[in-house]
């Protein structure tokens, strides 16, 4: 073309028009093409193509002032038009031909060129474009071993391009040469790392893309007396889906490992630093390291059970099964009651639920949120192998004895606890609404997901020897009510989206958190 060119620019604030050009995948890109200087490009021709060797079977093809679509590249179909490089742009009459490319996907990266011909001449450019995806927040899973070192492990799924791992503590940066990845199907990658730690440390582990605020996992743990003469460490295992923030505002959920149980020892100095170690679950972990899938609780919700409370005629807590006027079962505290443990929530307030379970796979749910009040703020919600609960206050209820639940920390809105040895606390962005339990007994695993968020909070680890029964307890001190919510018996086997109906059955509902003295 005399006096004409094609000028190809990138927008994305970049010194270089030849580099990457980073878009989100799901969002919209445009590809800037346009003649210097500005004329029309309504008659002429203007193909879009991937490569050198696609020329035939365009991105997109205008020609004589139509758009034509029988050689298209049938992956674009419905998603590609012209464009403009910015919002003054006169567009096609003012020579702007850019590429506007709708819901980019992982296949869309690659080479782009922006041909442009007439019936004188004809001119192209090319561009590369960058899709990313950002994944899941890290899982940290950690391992108790027995010299006074953890065995940490980070994993994330769902990245593109590679993502960046680090490691760090309270002091400085954790060097671990131990980095793998893998590329599923999709296109989508993930990262494993480990790394040896001391048992007395704060261990952080980002993964974050280049030039992305990174998400975070974080563990503590502390060494703390032990409870008693003779009391022994149990394995430590820590498995948790952390909900992470996006862009500048960082990770939000951070969580730490507090321990109380473990038993003394002589002579094992402490190690600073990091080591490395290519077999981080070589001892059985406590709390699962199993991957959270997306389809996990979809998948769980389809094994659901209408679970009952057992009424032993305990006159600290309240409760009602279903009956005619009521779908679900209800509890809560006694407020006439006088408590022999204080303020504390023990076995006391604590029931069981039927049926029990001795194998395959079970989930129900139970809601915290009542009408015309707050979200309780007092719980446990698990499951036991007491087939009756001791009536003692000073009774530990761990993961050691029999108990696997999770609980709340009325005094910490923002954390929630796993009943393990040494205690699991872990801070969350907002409390659940509704708790859904699902126990893999086959597998020795014990779920807890936010159903509202459709995410998983935490998994515990189990040796289940025996039947074991769901396990509630309603606490004290709050107006909130717990509801194990039941299922008509045709949506048990065959649900396909969790139950979260938390409007059914207020009226029963509030007539027992406004009206609790009238209840039973």
């Amino acid at each position: 073309m005399d006096n004409r060119m094609i000028h190809f620019y990138f927008l994305a604030l970049l010194s270089s028009p030849c580099c990457l050009a980073p878009v989100q995948r799901g969002q919209t890109a445009t590809l800037p093409c346009w003649l210097t200087p500005s004329q029309s490009a309504e008659d002429m021709e203007v193909r879009w193509y991937q490569g050198s060797d696609e020329f035939d079977t365009p991105v997109l093809l205008y020609q004589a002032r139509a758009f034509h679509y029988s050689s298209q590249k049938a992956s674009y179909a419905g998603r590609v038009s012209f464009g403009l490089k910015e919002e003054t742009s006169g567009g096609l009459k003012a020579g702007d031909v850019s590429l506007k490319l709708e819901n980019v996907t992982i296949e869309d990266v690659g080479k782009y060129i922006c041909y442009v011909s007439s019936s004188d001449d004809y001119d192209s450019a090319s561009i590369s474009l960058s899709v990313t995806e950002t994944g899941r927040s890290p899982l940290l899973s950690a391992v108790m071993k027995d010299d006074n070192k953890v065995n940490m492990s980070c994993q994330s799924d769902g990245w593109h391009p590679k993502p960046e791992l680090s490691w760090s503590d309270s002091k400085k940066a954790l060097i671990s040469s131990n980095v793998s990845f893998s590329k599923n199907s999709a296109g989508f990658y993930s990262v494993h790392s480990w790394v040896l730690v001391s048992s007395s440390s704060e261990v952080s582990c980002s993964v974050g893309l280049f030039n992305e605020a990174p998400k975070e996992a974080r563990m503590r743990q502390e060494n703390s007396p032990p409870l008693q003469e003779g009391s022994s460490a149990g394995w430590v295992a820590f498995g948790l889906l952390l909900v992470a923030v996006l862009a500048a505002l960082g990770a939000l959920y951070f969580l730490y490992f507090r321990k109380k149980a473990n038993k003394s020892k002589s002579g094992n100095d402490a190690t600073d630093g990091a080591e490395i170690t290519s077999n981080p679950e070589e001892n059985e972990p406590l709390l699962s390291t199993t991957t959270w899938q997306p389809a996990a609780l979809l998948e769980a919700s389809k094994n659901y059970e209408n679970v009952q409370l057992v009424d032993t005629g305990n006159e600290l807590i309240k409760m009602k099964n279903p009956s005619d006027d009521m779908k679900d079962s209800l509890l809560r505290d006694n407020i006439n009651a006088k408590f022999p443990d204080g303020d504390r929530v023990t076995c006391l307030t604590a029931v069981r639920g039927s049926p029990g379970f001795s194998s395959g796979r079970h989930y129900w749910e139970v809601s915290l949120q009542s009408a015309n009040v707050d979200l309780k703020t007092s719980w446990w919600i698990g499951v036991t192998d007491k087939h009756k609960i001791p009536h003692d206050e000073s009774f530990p209820p761990t993961t050691k004895n029999g108990f696997w639940f999770l609980s709340s920390c009325p005094k910490q809105e923002d954390t929630l606890h796993f009943s393990t040895e040494p205690e699991t606390f872990i801070y969350v962005q907002s409390k659940p609404k509704t708790v859904g339990v699902y126990l893999d007994f086959d597998n020795r695993n014990l779920s807890f997901y936010n159903v509202e968020e459709k995410c998983l909070i935490g998994s515990l680890a189990a040796k289940f020897t025996g039947e074991v029964f769901p396990l509630f307890n309603p606490g004290k001190g709050d107006q909130g009510t717990m509801k194990i919510l039941q299922r008509p018996a045709q949506d048990q086997s065959n649900n396909t989206e969790p139950v979260a109906k938390l409007q059914k059955a207020e009226k029963d509902q509030s007539d027992m958190t406004e009206n609790p003295e009238e209840e039973i």
